[in-house]
């Protein structure tokens, strides 16, 4: 997956993505101007190679590409936790029902311009330390993580959308930002099990697809998360039974650079267990990632990818007629304005 580089295809863009090895596109701010605009961004995208899966980084907060032009300005994460701790007796119902319909207007709103996939819901526990995690983590307690992860993915499904839980089993815990460092967690696989990781085993096959960190935890393996065969097939896939898919981190992260360069480190996910790789605003890092793979496409990653849905297949969406989305928009309104 790759990104592409303005409000319209370039003859680069459309280059890279006939490439065999491109699966998908991941939209940013720089490909959104105006609602219409997008719309025949994704257009041309798909007229061009039909199939690829479109992302977007889209948790509301401060992690929220499009803002404007019919799009909702969405609440951040810890929102939902502080509703949930303002009152003994309500809090919780409240929580959730606000957080099923974040779910449904985020992806509602981008189902509706043929977008496939937001990397949502954040499952980080809030610890406090961590900048860059902050307050797109829904709560520091797993167990209301949880409950609230599930309420959101609940919209997000009712919307035809599905999910991504990140990032795996955790990047709540370091203060380091991993896309300008390698951080390290240096507690017990037991510690993070129980607390960080407990999230993805819970939500079970409400998770859709993962991505993992680009955190290392030496007492567990020296490899990052996301390029760990431990922390992927032991522990995801067989400790936890997860069936969906892995998204990698972006590579060209800070975080990925001790797998080496852009072409190792695609492999070194690959092996690990990812199903898909992600290069976000590194260009030339995506062309020679494209050249480099020469791995033979995983059929059961093929199947995987391709059981996620997909917005082009919910033919067009009028929002103004929605009654579920005007009742969601209504609560998000009441319950967290």
């Amino acid at each position: 997956m790759l990104d592409v580089e303005g409000l319209a295809l370039s003859a680069a863009d459309r280059q890279r993505l006939a490439h065999p090895n491109t699966g998908g596109v991941i939209l940013f701010a720089r490909n959104f101007a105006t609602r219409p605009g997008l719309l025949a961004l994704v257009g041309e995208i798909r007229a061009h190679r039909s199939g690829l899966l479109i992302a977007v980084d889209h948790e509301g907060g401060r992690v929220q590409r499009f803002r404007s032009e019919g799009f909702t300005r969405l609440p951040a994460a810890r929102r939902l936790g502080a509703l949930w701790d303002s009152d003994p007796a309500q809090g919780a119902i409240r929580a959730t029902e606000a957080a099923l319909a974040l779910g449904y207007v985020l992806a509602r709103e981008l189902v509706a311009c043929g977008i496939d996939l937001s990397f949502t819901p954040v499952l980080d526990l809030d610890y406090g330390v961590s900048g860059v995690i902050g307050d797109r983590a829904l709560h520091a307690d797993p167990r209301v993580v949880t409950f609230l992860a599930r309420s959101l993915n609940h919209g997000l499904a009712l919307a035809g959308m599905g999910n991504c839980g990140k990032h795996f089993p955790g990047h709540g815990f370091v203060a380091l930002d991993s896309h300008l460092d390698l951080p390290i967690d240096g507690r017990s696989e037991a510690e993070i099990l129980a607390a960080d990781a407990a999230p993805y085993d819970w939500l079970g096959s409400a998770l859709a697809a993962v991505m993992p960190a680009h955190v290392t935890y030496p007492a567990v393996d020296r490899h990052a998360a996301g390029f760990s065969r431990r922390w992927l097939q032991e522990i995801l896939r067989g400790r936890f039974g997860f069936e969906g898919v892995i998204f990698s981190d972006d590579l060209s992260m800070a975080g990925a650079q001790a797998a080496g360069d852009i072409v190792s480190a695609g492999h070194a996910a690959l092996r690990a267990g990812c199903d898909m790789v992600l290069v976000c605003n590194a260009p030339e890092s995506a062309e020679r990632l494209l050249a480099g793979l020469v791995a033979p496409v995983d059929p059961f990653s093929a199947r995987r990818i391709a059981r996620l849905p997909r917005a082009a297949a919910q033919g067009p969406i009028d929002l103004e007629t929605d009654p579920v989305y005007a009742r969601c928009h209504a609560t998000l309104a009441a319950l967290l304005p």
